[in-house]
């Protein structure tokens, strides 16, 4: 076990002076696709799988929610793998869970670009994407050929730009509709701040119109609203208020936000931030809404996880899950193992005997 953890942080070093530095000169965009391409690629054949689980397979913290079973808690945020074409590599790679997405109704090219900028001094992200995807009818079709991964799949929700917001609820259960049989559960984004308008949606009469028409073809698979960090916590508490009454499984907390802490370098782009700048704020969230529900409400926690501090941080807060994205991008995939195998040993320094009671434990 001392053999492969060494190898993990050596591979995480040379991830950060190689790999990193490479990629940075690339356009973002660019470097996304060339290293989903690459896992993609890795994770095609058995000895490549072969050669990823011995180098990053975290151990197990078993948990079951949703009535799914998770390997462990950290899971893939939405926006990584928006076509669903490395699903076997995030799975190989460690991660307990995937969310793919988002994807709209209709197929659409999103933004101009160029739209997604990276800040790896303050470990920040800015995108403003827009919902790029191949839309539900193509993504259906995808899933359904494709090679589906032993993990929860979570599919995201967006809706079409070109779909008016009186008619939001139609565009979201389309997608649904047609996805259903290939995925474990919903995300329902209208948190996103790059589709014009989009977070209109938020407003509960606008979010209960879509949680029903959803809920129509949804069957028994969860659902779930991911929520902006940008609300007020009177907006965030009458969101989960809607959402749990009409009957949604949990929230995601958080998307990325329009906020800055200064107007330097990507800073001044427009977009989502995601990352460092983010981790307080999203914290405050999970904590908002765990004690608003109680603790009785499954959250799943995103929003500059990079350690195992950090999501344990948001467990303890309430979150029964977590999700990475940016850490991903600047530490390379050895930073899901760091994160899983650093969480069990403070989980078992600090005496606590299972996973569930780490939950909300910072809350009593």
């Amino acid at each position: 076990m001392k053999n492969t953890a060494f190898r993990v942080r050596i591979m995480g070093i040379g991830y950060k002076l190689f790999a990193r530095p490479i990629l940075a000169l690339q356009d973002s965009e660019k470097a996304h696709k060339r290293s989903l391409f690459g896992l993609r690629a890795l994770s095609w054949t058995f000895i490549g799988r072969m050669f990823l689980r011995i180098l990053y397979k975290p151990k197990k913290i078993d948990s079951e929610l949703f009535e799914l079973n998770f390997h462990n808690p950290l899971g893939l945020a939405a926006g990584m793998d928006k076509k669903a074409e490395a699903m076997i590599g995030w799975e190989t790679l460690g991660f307990g869970f995937i969310e793919i997405g988002g994807v709209t109704e209709q197929k659409q090219d999103g933004n101009p670009k160029p739209r997604m900028f990276r800040d790896g001094k303050n470990l920040a992200l800015v995108n403003r994407m827009g919902f790029n995807n191949p839309g539900s009818v193509e993504m259906s079709e995808h899933l359904k050929n494709v090679k589906k991964p032993s993990v929860p799949v979570f599919l995201n929700l967006g809706k079409s730009k070109t779909t008016s917001l009186e008619d939001a609820h139609f565009d979201y259960a389309k997608t649904v509709e047609r996805c259903v049989e290939y995925v474990d559960g919903f995300v329902i984004n209208v948190s996103s701040p790059n589709t014009p308008n989009l977070r209109e949606l938020q407003k509960d009469e606008d979010l209960a119109r879509i949680i029903l028409e959803v809920q129509k073809y949804s069957g028994k698979k969860p659902v779930l609203v991911k929520i902006s960090p940008d609300l007020q916590d009177m907006q965030i508490k009458s969101i989960v208020d809607t959402a749990k009454g009409l009957g949604c499984a949990g929230i995601v907390a958080t998307n990325t936000t329009v906020s800055r802490p200064n107007n330097n370098g990507i800073m001044a782009e427009t977009g989502g931030l995601s990352g460092e700048p983010l981790k307080s704020r999203s914290t405050e969230v999970i904590r908002l809404i765990a004690d608003h529900t109680d603790g009785q409400w499954p959250i799943i926690g995103v929003g500059g996880i990079s350690s195992a501090s950090d999501a344990y941080d948001k467990i303890s807060n309430g979150a029964c899950l977590v999700q990475i994205y940016s850490s991903l991008v600047f530490e390379g995939p050895a930073v899901i193992k760091q994160i899983v195998n650093g969480l069990d040993k403070r989980m078992k320094k600090e005496g606590i005997a299972s996973f569930s009671d780490l939950i909300g434990s910072a809350r009593s």
